[in-house]
């Protein structure tokens, strides 16, 4: 038999083993989904059936990562009522109003024009099939921001009061701008998005550096790689801006979250910067640590002298768990730092003219797809265990927040099975997903070209044939 407390460990686990799956795929979805506007607008700017034949190949990849993350969504929705009834109970109808909005703005978008994306290539003219890729990725933009605007309330609510007590007590919103536009949503919306754009670029970088390293699709992968290049620095610069306001707003809003960031235990001034370390949590310091003085004080509040609050400031059953949350959140930080690294030295190599051929650099950019992913699962534990022990920020504490009537088998048993089903369903994706590369572009059968470029088509015919 298991305890209360194995009931919560359980439960926890079991939401952030299939969170984690989950997040594996909208972010790509998001980033692709921008690949595919620019893609399409350089077709429709330059009428080169090139730039149509690559927007078909990454709608192919796009469409399995939009079909996974909708099928995995689902399930947490269920959890919220088996395993988080009394949280469930409480932010109902904060959660409400979000998610509502969610499918009116982006499921309705989504849905709407995605069947004119998938199928519509011969059937709709190319402005108008521009306009259909515009609205899904507008709507995979849309679901992230709803999503995130819910789960930022929880770490910083605002415009609510509570009615009711006790385990019955639930939060009701008394301003719903207040509620959406709360101390943290604009700073974690853009973070979360800058980093779903570098899921998609590195994705299509990783690939097209593949086909490079094969000889195959040359023309296909140089293109793609290109622009993958331009996104992914672009979001680089971006994100290194988001991250710093956010983390900002963490240390105004959430000091003690903050704290557990750096690894520091107790209040100081002239603070260093912690670049890499061990925490040690007996004896409350940094073991190993490697720092640059003062800069975490002027990075924080622009003064080399000022004082950040530490744990020591807060009970200690409301410390978060300090030595996982200082490493997720420093391996995010490196994750950040081998793809600024990626994108600035590919750059220098692009210029040079000797992107496509420098073999050590396009391994790496191979295996740099796994960069994103990793930054942002650590960056959402870091997050989520940050936040610990509320549930909702000084409100609920996640013991508060469990149904009273699951147990610990139930959950068990239930976690082991869907960690079985996603396993497969993950290698599943990965199949599907090496299949398409394994055709690659060229191999595609795009049927007839639609009537508006049968004239480009016969102006490209050999002289004799005309």
């Amino acid at each position: 038999m298991f305890s209360e407390l194995n009931v919560e460990i359980l439960a926890r686990v079991q939401f952030a083993v299939t969170i984690m799956f989950h997040y594996i795929y909208p972010p790509l979805s998001i980033g692709l989904g921008l690949i595919l506007v620019i893609i399409e607008a350089l077709y429709l700017k330059t009428k080169d059936h090139f730039y149509l034949k690559m927007a078909k190949f990454w709608t192919k990849v796009f469409a399995l990562t939009f079909a996974l993350g909708v099928a995995t969504g689902i399930v947490m929705e269920f959890e919220f009522g088996t395993n988080w009834a009394t949280y469930s109970r409480y932010v109902g109808d904060v959660f409400g109003s979000a998610l509502a909005a969610e499918g009116v703005f982006a499921f309705f978008l989504e849905s709407g024009f995605l069947a004119i994306l998938l199928f519509g290539w011969d059937r709709v003219g190319p402005k108008t099939h521009f306009f259909a890729t515009l609205m899904v990725c507008l709507g995979a933009h849309f679901s992230a921001i709803w999503i995130i605007v819910a789960n930022s309330w929880m770490q910083t609510p605002a415009g609510f009061h509570i009615v009711g007590d006790g385990m019955f007590a639930r939060a009701e919103i008394v301003d719903f701008w207040a509620m959406v536009f709360n101390p943290s949503s604009v700073d974690r919306l853009l973070h979360s998005v800058i980093g779903a754009w570098l899921a998609g670029s590195f994705l299509v970088i990783s690939v097209s550096a593949y086909y490079l390293l094969k000889s195959r699709h040359l023309d296909f992968a140089k293109s793609s790689l290109k622009i993958g290049v331009v996104v992914a620095t672009v979001s680089c610069v971006l994100q290194v801006i988001s991250g710093d306001s956010s983390a900002k707003g963490v240390a105004k809003n959430q000091p003690a979250k903050f704290a557990a960031f750096e690894g520091l235990f107790r209040t100081e001034a002239e603070v260093p910067l912690v670049l890499f370390g061990i925490v040690n949590t007996k004896e409350e310091r940094i073991d190993y640590s490697i720092s640059i003085p003062k800069l975490l004080s002027w990075m924080t509040f622009k003064d080399f002298s000022a004082e950040i609050k530490g744990l020591n400031n807060y009970p200690k059953a409301d410390w978060p768990n300090t030595k996982a949350v200082f490493q997720t959140y420093h391996l995010m930080i490196y994750m950040w730092t081998i793809m600024f690294t990626l994108c600035i030295v590919s750059c220098y190599l692009w210029y040079t003219g000797r992107l496509f051929t420098t073999k050590w650099m396009l391994r790496g950019l191979v295996l740099s797809v796994l960069c994103p992913q990793i930054a942002n699962q650590a960056g959402w534990v870091t997050a989520e265990m940050g936040r610990y022990p509320w549930i909702v920020q000084n409100h609920l504490r996640i013991s508060e927040g469990l149904s009273k009537a699951v147990t610990a088998n139930q959950i068990l048993g239930s976690l082991l099975l869907f960690s079985f089903l996603y396993f497969l369903l993950f290698i599943v994706f990965l199949y599907l997903l090496n299949e398409k590369f394994k055709v690659g572009p060229e191999s595609y059968t795009f049927g007839p070209a639609p009537y508006h470029q049968i004239g480009n088509q016969i102006g490209a015919l050999p002289e004799e044939l005309l």
